[in-house]
């Protein structure tokens, strides 16, 4: 079996190509098709392969890396400034040993990679006639420590104000139960209270977003309103204090059958006409109207459309809204509500979009099939 593709050894130089250990019958198997980066050193330390990502990562030609030792191809320091190839020794050192595990290793320049190695031999403690080393890129790897740092640092600043409030009043409460009046007490167990739901809040998108990430958001469907959920959320915050007058509901009938999630859904209507409640002004209009399925196979869904008539988003931050920790010009909440609708919506197989609404403001605009649950399919 041959390693196919561009990549490889030219005529005159050793141009017989190295095998590539893997499993199945891929011999037409083009290696600059691979993901990571592969160079392959024949019995001599010769480079025979080295593929399109490898040349990639390295910014070396592939062309110049070809023939070339596989020392000087790969030139390779360890974190402490060592040169790797010498400090492993893959042709002259222990003979038992048959790969070098997954590390971080500098390029020139002190560019960091990760590289592993596999050494072939014809049989158990003979000659390498191989080498086959694995090279990816750590800037995809950084983004995520940088990412689940970020959560741990907003999760840890979010967390720690609504406990300390716990904290100071059941510990006030304890020591001079006796020196308050019920009005006092009632006040501080109310703010004890609220700070409870907030950290409880708080968990669920910790939850939520565990969920998102790994693919594991379920959707439980059932037959869903989504008028009449609309009109529950506009109640509740004109039974809180807002102006009837400042909510505009305008339903197009008829409307297909929506099966999904009920539950979701709410955190999706909620989070989005809290953020126009909040951060818009004026009227907030939400829209419901029959459309285009978003899923091909399916000719029908439902959009709901929600738009205020505030100052709305920059256009430089609408390729960001929906990621994490995104805040908009007013501070406070974690950011992450927004990413978790888009999580919601597209577990539904539905799209969401934000833009510009006739009035100004902002307009967040999620659209979902109506699927039926499978056992009615």
């Amino acid at each position: 079996m041959s390693v196919a593709g561009t990549s490889t050894a030219p005529e005159g130089r050793d141009a017989r190509h190295t095998p590539v250990p893997r499993r199945g019958d891929h011999a037409g198997l083009d290696p600059d098709q691979l993901p990571d980066g592969l160079v392959v050193a024949d019995e001599h330390g010769r480079v025979t392969c080295f593929n399109a990502a490898a040349a990639r990562i390295t910014a070396v030609p592939s062309a110049d890396a070809l023939g070339q030792p596989l020392e000087k191809a790969l030139p390779l320091e360890d974190l402490e400034g060592r040169r790797w190839w010498q400090l492993t020794a893959p042709y002259s050192g222990l003979a038992i040993r048959v790969r070098q595990p997954e590390r971080n290793l500098l390029l020139p320049g002190g560019r960091e990679v990760l590289v592993s190695a596999r050494y072939v031999r014809d049989e158990p403690l003979g000659p390498v006639r191989c080498v086959v080393v694995s090279l990816r890129d750590t800037e995809a790897r950084r983004r995520t420590e940088r990412s689940h740092a970020e959560l741990i640092a907003t999760v840890a600043h979010e967390l720690r104000s609504p406990l300390t409030s716990v904290k100071g009043f059941t510990a006030t409460l304890l020591a001079k139960w006796e020196r308050f009046s019920d009005d006092q007490k009632r006040l501080m167990l109310e703010t004890v209270d609220a700070d409870a739901d907030r950290v409880t809040r708080l968990i669920a998108e910790l939850l939520d977003i565990s969920r998102i990430d790994s693919g594991r958001l379920e959707v439980r469907r059932q037959p869903v309103d989504i008028g009449a959920a609309v009109s529950r959320h506009i109640q509740a915050y004109v039974a809180a204090g807002q102006p009837a007058g400042r909510f505009l509901l305008r339903v197009e009938q008829p409307l297909p059958a929506l099966w999904a999630d009920p539950d979701k859904i709410d955190q999706v209507l909620s989070n989005l006409i809290e953020n126009a409640v909040r951060h818009g002004e004026g009227t907030v209009t939400i829209d419901v109207t029959p459309s285009a399925s978003p899923r091909e196979g399916e000719e029908s869904g439902t959009s709901v459309t929600v738009s205020d008539e505030g100052p709305g988003i920059p256009e430089e931050s609408m390729n960001r809204v929906f990621t994490r920790f995104w805040r908009g010009s007013k501070r406070g909440g974690t950011g992450l509500g927004l990413y978790i609708v888009k999580g919601i919506v597209e577990a539904h197989g539905g799209t969401i979009t934000v833009g510009r609404a006739p009035e100004g403001g902002a307009e967040f605009r999620f659209t979902l099939p109506v699927a039926a649950p499978a056992y009615l399919a």
